[in-house]
């Protein structure tokens, strides 16, 4: 509403028809259940389709039909993308899917079903929740309870502290890099894109943890979305530690209605497939984001496919023997490739996407070369840094540096259990100087201006 007022009624649209639709389904038998439920997901669809893919569809066909001599006289729709449409969508879709299935009893409050599509924690950039974890919620009465207070506020400091700090400090570098990625080769474009690795991180859980801790303060329990990814030690693992609102989301609504790992091998893999496929649509109209999935796609598959041969050869040559060192080696191989992967979500074109792969090697010996002596001659190591990075400061990579360092030491330590309740037993003078601390870090080294959060484009 802050950009164009009328499109509450966008919201107000799905509100209505899946609240009756989830009254006509729960009353209905046999065919019609499934009519309504049709009813219910197309509406959903369509509202998407218009907003978000249109356009991206009719340029595509617009290309298409000037290349062979003809117009396309479908016109450009001069639209804005609702902040958090694919997030509040899907999530009223589950709803419908859920009272379809017997899962969840239809809601007759509207109040509350729209409490339910709007809960503004996590309306604009989830978790995707589901009705059976959320609704329940709104009809319980929640009592004021320090420590659960105090935990929730300690989550949204931290996300706040990942936002700021590590993920809009990241993007100083990345912004640089990618927006004009034809002027970079070799070390710039492979540390651009392994702080892109972090900043997509930190600045997507950064929400997470922001919207969980704000609804925790009130009482309310959202699903976790992420659980460590960068430690998955392959892709599969991956997709289970990274939005796992959405992964679990086209698992149960896409990839086990269309068979899932049943049947024969060639049907599994085509089936995770076009679950990744999609799942890369979901995340934008732009066939980088296409890419992006089906890159995700085929490195799931690939590994599928040579899990026999792999085993053999690592024990063959003995890795086995070693589980630490194979470990490692797994966590290190899956985050490069995800990495990779990433180029794909944040180029701007397919072009400077192509462009950025096929120059992350050229002219490296040099850039490392050219750094190292210029450390060497009194510190004029500065000047190369600030020559590869367009006059970024060289203080400004070692706050991130060390921003993920720490980062990474708490998620280490989150092996073991949660570090809030670790640090919760603790001497009450080492929690405070914890606090102060973070608090301080978020006043004095967070990046401030006009940052947005990068899923709510989505």
């Amino acid at each position: 509403m802050a950009f164009v007022p009328i499109y509450i009624l966008i919201l107000g649209f799905t509100i209505v028809i899946d609240y009756l639709s989830g009254i006509l389904i729960e009353k209905a038998e046999g065919k019609r259940r499934k009519t309504y439920l049709i009813l219910s997901l197309v509406s959903n669809i369509l509202v998407l389709a218009i907003f978000k893919y249109y356009n991206f569809f009719n340029e595509n066909i617009t290309q298409l039909m000037n290349s062979v001599g003809h117009d396309n006289p479908m016109p450009y729709l001069s639209i804005l993308l609702p902040i958090g449409l694919s997030f509040h969508t899907f999530q009223a879709m589950s709803y419908t899917i859920e009272v379809y299935r017997g899962n969840q009893p239809a809601v007759k409050n509207f109040g509350i079903y729209s409490l339910y599509v709007m809960f503004y924690p996590q309306l604009v950039a989830g978790p995707i929740e589901r009705p059976q974890n959320l609704l329940h919620q709104f009809t319980e009465k929640h009592y004021f309870d320090y420590k659960r207070v105090t935990s929730g506020l300690k989550l949204m400091v931290w996300g706040l502290f990942k936002k700021v700090v590590i993920a809009d400090r990241l993007s100083l570098f990345v912004d640089q890099v990618y927006d004009d990625p034809t002027s970079y080769q070799g070390l710039s474009l492979i540390v651009a894109t392994v702080f892109f690795t972090f900043q997509i991180y930190c600045d997507f859980s950064g929400y997470s943890d922001m919207a969980l801790g704000a609804a925790e303060v009130m009482g309310f329990k959202l699903m976790q979305n992420f659980k460590r990814p960068y430690f998955s030690r392959t892709i599969s693992e991956f997709w289970k530690r990274w939005h796992i609102s959405l992964s679990s989301w086209f698992k149960d609504y896409v990839y086990i209605p269309l068979g899932g790992n049943r049947g024969i091998k060639w049907r599994w893999y085509f089936n995770l497939f076009i679950v990744f496929l999609l799942s890369g649509f979901w995340h934008g109209a732009n066939w980088t984001f296409v890419i992006w999935g089906a890159l995700h796609g085929f490195f799931l598959i690939f590994a599928l496919t040579t899990k026999p041969l792999r085993e053999k050869l690592n024990s063959f040559i003995g890795l086995t023997k070693f589980p630490k060192i194979f470990s490692f080696l797994q966590i290190i191989t899956t985050f490069l490739l995800v990495s990779f992967a990433w180029i794909f979500f944040r180029a701007d074109s397919l072009n400077d996407a192509f462009y950025i792969c096929s120059h992350l090697f050229t002219g490296l010996g040099e850039s490392i070369s050219g750094i190292l002596n210029g450390f060497a001659q009194r510190g004029q190591g500065k000047n190369v840094f600030s020559q590869i990075f367009l006059g970024q400061l060289i203080e400004d990579f070692i706050i991130a540096i060390s921003a993920i360092g720490l980062l990474e030491f708490v998620h280490y330590k989150q092996r073991k259990g949660s570090v809030r309740e670790a640090i919760s037993t603790m001497p009450f003078y080492v929690r405070w100087v914890g606090y102060y601390t973070i608090i301080l870090a978020i006043l004095f080294l967070g990046v401030y201006g006009q940052r947005q959060f990068i899923y709510f484009q989505f």
